[in-house]
């Protein structure tokens, strides 16, 4: 399957490598980028309203850095990142950690919620959200897809 990204409303194929060579990851490290550019551009409150949450989860350039870091090591996250307003809107928290003491990207969090979408055509989604210390603000920080063996706490949609 190819995914549409979106650009000023004129939707547009995305060929995704599959393969796991290093320009395979290395090219959908920049689809990612290119989306989020695309993404950004669209949406200048950089944020979208969860239901689950009943909060806003917020877009930030760590968003961007992390997910484009994880998902462009498999096909199926990088096609999940295209997906991003949906998932974003859509996920329900799975659970609540502390943030992992040796992640430096984790510092600025107090708390990290693991939220699930599951998507028919990418099975189960992991979404990873960040509660900002301080301000307490939603942000998100990493979006995945996941093996089928494990069980979102989404119904299947």
């Amino acid at each position: 399957m190819t995914p549409k990204m979106h650009e000023e409303g004129i939707d547009y194929q995305v060929i995704i490598p599959q393969g796991q060579t290093r320009e395979d990851v290395q090219v959908r490290k920049k689809l990612i980028k290119d989306f989020y550019a695309v993404w950004n551009a669209a949406n200048p409150t950089k944020c979208v309203f969860n239901i689950n949450l009943q909060d806003f989860i917020n877009v930030r350039f760590l968003s961007m850095q992390e997910t484009s870091l994880i998902a462009a090591l498999s096909y199926k996250s990088t096609f999940a990142v295209t997906c991003l307003t949906e998932i974003l809107e859509k996920a329900v928290v799975r659970e609540r950690t502390k943030p992992k003491p040796n992640n430096q990207n984790q510092k600025r969090f107090s708390e990290m919620i693991i939220m699930d979408y599951f998507k028919e055509e990418l099975d189960n989604i992991k979404l990873t959200v960040g509660v900002l210390k301080g301000s307490k603000q939603k942000v998100q920080y990493c979006i995945t897809a996941i093996k089928n063996d494990q069980q979102p706490s989404t119904s299947r949609k």
